[in-house]
């Protein structure tokens, strides 16, 4: 086992300026659908980078800038990327928030603010890894790549042709750790490996150039409304089976290891249940729990649009319907497939619905039987006195995929944020101590990878 002590010691020695640190990274407003404080944070991590010896750099894209930076002095050494995204969701409404949610504060054990969990605390945790690394030692126990995106909030539009066109920055990657995401609910730390993929389309149709009276035009005009519930009711039936043509036709069970990791995790269902005031799960009943995330593809109906729905009555015959759809998608899926295969359904079951294509995340994951999974469970549990939980696949979605599928290279995720951070919501947080943990956890992963 690689000598951790005099790196932890220089970690917790430094701890309250870590934590001073990463509050006023917080504090730098970085909110990509809006283009708000994206260049000062890019410029801000790219010196960041250099002053860690990584020789620091913008890569320029159609879109906000990657912060990228190198250190490459271990002849044989595994290179590890390490991925993270220095961008933040708006901090909408900002009436529920305990504090504004770019003036951190800590409360509670917490660090509360925007940003903090997802994914600032979690990524900086590994820049402060690399830096105590440097300062405990003469170098770095492995090659280290840093990529920081500025779009994943909006969907990573141009991770993959960046990738593509820097390509030759990436040529020694041999693995990509991404620190994000929460733990389990139990407080165990997690070791995933892959997330589901993601497409997300609308169904529109108008029958009429107006609304109408429901008296004068009821049973003379078409509804719309009616065309798209009769639709969906083609689409996936009350057992909870997608019946689109070839829907399943890729998916693929879970290997023996998974099964094994599956059945391992975890849960008490009613006490999920009850948490968030759900009587059932959704249909089938006799699906395991963590199977319904890992292992299954969905579709989910994200809002259906038409009509009156103020108070009171108005009897009108709306003109106009959508729905707005996303299906998560398993690891043998592919996006331009599955959404060829629904827009065949709807043309076939409702030709006057219009099918619209809109965004798309292709699924990913690495075995668990890769040669790296057992170094990073014994970083985990060096770093935080407990095993890992493998969890074969995350229900939601990363761009994942640029690592497994362009540079063929196994991919990890391995989360440091509390399992109730609020990402994405008011009062987002990371708890102080899973922010120490994960400075340790980085730098643990560090040595257990040179040690290979």
């Amino acid at each position: 086992m690689p000598n951790l002590q005099p790196v932890f010691d220089h970690i917790e020695a430094n701890r309250q300026r870590s934590i001073d640190r990463l509050m006023k990274y917080v504090s730098q407003p970085s909110i990509s659908a809006h283009g708000i404080g994206i260049g000062e944070t890019a410029d801000f991590l790219t010196g960041y980078l250099t002053e860690l010896g990584l020789n620091g750099r913008l890569l320029q894209t159609e879109g906000w800038p990657f912060v990228y930076g190198k250190n490459n002095s271990i002849p044989g050494a595994p290179t590890v990327l390490l991925y993270g995204h220095y961008d933040v969701q708006p901090p909408d409404p900002l009436e529920e928030w305990v504090s504004p949610p770019f003036e951190p504060e800590i409360r509670d054990g917490r660090i509360w603010g925007r940003g903090v969990g997802d994914n600032k605390g979690q990524h900086f945790a590994q820049l402060l890894a690399i830096e105590s690394w440097m300062a405990t030692n003469d170098a770095l126990p492995c090659n280290v790549i840093v990529l920081l995106e500025g779009e994943e909030e909006v969907g990573s539009p141009h991770i993959s042709s960046c990738i593509q066109t820097y390509i030759e920055l990436f040529a020694d990657v041999d693995l990509v750790i991404t620190a994000d995401g929460p733990i389990h609910e139990s407080g165990l730390p997690v070791l995933s490996f892959g997330p589901r993929g993601m497409v997300s389309f609308e169904l529109r149709v108008r029958h009429a150039d107006r609304d109408f009276h429901s008296g004068n035009w009821g049973g003379v005009a078409p509804n719309p409304i009616w065309t798209l519930v009769h639709l969906l009711a083609t689409m996936k039936n009350d057992q909870g089976e997608v019946t689109i043509d070839g829907f399943y036709d890729d998916v693929e069970p879970p290997s023996a290891a998974e099964r094994r990791a599956l059945d391992n995790l975890p849960v008490d269902v009613d006490a999920v249940m009850g948490n968030v005031g759900m009587t059932r799960l959704d249909n089938p009943q006799d699906r395991p729990f963590f199977d319904r995330l890992s292992t299954w593809p969905t579709f989910t109906i994200n809002g259906f649009h038409s009509g009156y729905g103020g108070p009171g009555t108005k009897t009108v015959l709306p003109c106009e319907a959508f729905v707005k759809c996303d299906m998560r998608l398993i690891e043998a899926q592919r996006c331009e497939d599955i959404l060829d295969k629904v827009e065949a359904h709807v043309k076939k079951h409702a030709p006057e619905v219009e099918f619209i294509r809109q965004g798309s995340m292709e699924p990913s994951k690495t075995p668990i039987e890769s040669k790296y999974t057992e170094p990073l469970r014994q970083a985990f549990i060096a770093a935080q006195g407990q095993e890992p939980l493998l969890v074969p696949a995350m229900g939601g979605s990363l761009p994942d995929y640029v690592w497994t599928k362009q540079l063929g290279v196994p991919s990890f995720q391995t989360p440091y944020a509390n399992h109730d951070e609020a990402n994405h919501a008011p009062n987002e947080n990371m708890e102080v101590e899973r922010f120490i943990k994960g400075i340790k956890t980085g730098a643990a992963i560090l040595a257990h990878l040179g040690k290979m």
